[in-house]
């Protein structure tokens, strides 16, 4: 009996958007991305169409190659960002340290303060893939832990409500709150601010 093995399918290729507003050099940095792995879905001249270009293709990875990038290049990449958060490198002769660290304030992954070589791109775009996820595994960790903070004070509120209207301990408002958790199938912070908006409305107004 002959036995197969089945082959992983290929994985699909990165998506770029170039941005380079030199058209001879961005035709030989995307022959020089021609490679497996890599797909050049848009070459733009400016950054200013990004945020409309990023919603449209889906690119995974966005490469910027300007020679004198300005102020209105870092706002159309910050819009660009909030709205759709992907790994970007930039490549600029300028090594102003003023201008790099609004650059990576504004989204930019990776910086590279000379010309863009197209044999290493590649290389550029790997680093920026693995600092984009790290950075990304980060923030939703401190997302997570910003969310729970806010619930437990939630929580707190809730317990000091219905101690003081309705006689009883912390620890029986908890156990309140607890079963109305698992009653509703809901989180006690959620729980805890709907107790709080129906408490605070059933409160009588202090003259």
């Amino acid at each position: 009996m002959v036995t197969t093995t089945k082959q992983a399918a290929p994985s699909a290729p990165l998506r770029v958007i170039l941005v380079d507003d030199n058209a001879e050099r961005a035709s030989a940095v995307a022959a020089g991305l021609a490679l497996p792995g890599l797909e050049i879905i848009s070459v733009i001249p400016t950054a200013s169409g990004l945020l409309y270009q990023m919603a449209q293709q889906e690119p995974d990875v966005v490469v910027i190659a300007l020679d004198s990038p300005d102020r209105d290049v870092l706002e159309s990449l910050s819009i660009a960002s909030s709205h759709n958060p992907r790994p970007v490198v930039m490549f600029s002769g300028s090594g102003d340290s003023g201008f790099i660290g609004d650059a990576i304030r504004a989204g930019v992954t990776a910086y590279q303060a000379e010309d863009i070589q197209p044999e290493r791109v590649k290389a550029v775009i790997d680093v920026a893939m693995a600092q984009f996820s790290a950075f990304s595994d980060l923030r939703q960790e401190l997302d997570r832990t910003r969310a729970q903070l806010a619930d437990r004070k939630l929580v707190e509120k809730a317990k000091g409500l219905i101690s003081a209207i309705h006689g009883v301990d912390e620890e029986e408002a908890f156990r309140t709150l607890r079963k109305l958790a698992m009653d509703q199938n809901q989180t006690l912070g959620e729980v805890a601010r709907n107790v709080i908006a129906v408490l605070e409305k059933s409160r009588p107004e202090r003259k």
